[in-house]
């Protein structure tokens, strides 16, 4: 058996390229359009490691223009990435725009969401990094 990817919904895949891509860092691997099912798929990869992958299913649009609306996506978990600097990261995607719901206090661990609030978890590769300021002050927000 062979790990291939994660699946995930996404109500606005430009917001959720956005996320993923620009702040999170992610470089797309494959993407593919079906117009009979009315979805796109988007594969998306850390760099360098190709292996494993997060799929974004985009559900079309419906004749009315309606999105499906998938609830609070608590049911799925997280996706959980090891960083080479979980600092530099959290700082990257505040720049862009991304709150960061627990913050690396302890030089290890943070919890953000996308734009369809998955839960995404970053874990510093390594020993964790000694604590540093805005993150030791910084409390956590909303759920993770």
């Amino acid at each position: 058996m062979k790990y291939l990817h994660s699946m995930v919904r996404v109500r606005d895949l430009d917001a959720s390229l956005k996320f993923y891509v620009d702040a999170l860092g992610l470089r797309e691997v494959r993407r593919s359009e079906h117009a009979a099912g009315r979805f796109t798929l988007v594969y998306l990869a850390a760099p360098g490691d190709e292996q494993a992958q997060v799929e974004l299913t985009y559900n079309w649009p419906d004749e009315n223009g309606q999105v499906e609306d998938y609830g609070g996506a608590r049911n799925f978990g997280h996706i959980a990435y090891g960083v080479d600097d979980i600092y530099a990261l959290c700082a990257r995607l505040q720049q862009h725009g991304v709150t960061i719901l627990r913050p690396p206090r302890d030089g290890r661990m943070a919890f953000v969401r996308s734009p369809d609030q998955i839960s995404i978890e970053l874990l510093q590769n390594g020993a964790a990094l000694p604590p540093a300021e805005p993150w030791v002050s910084m409390p956590n927000t909303g759920s993770w």
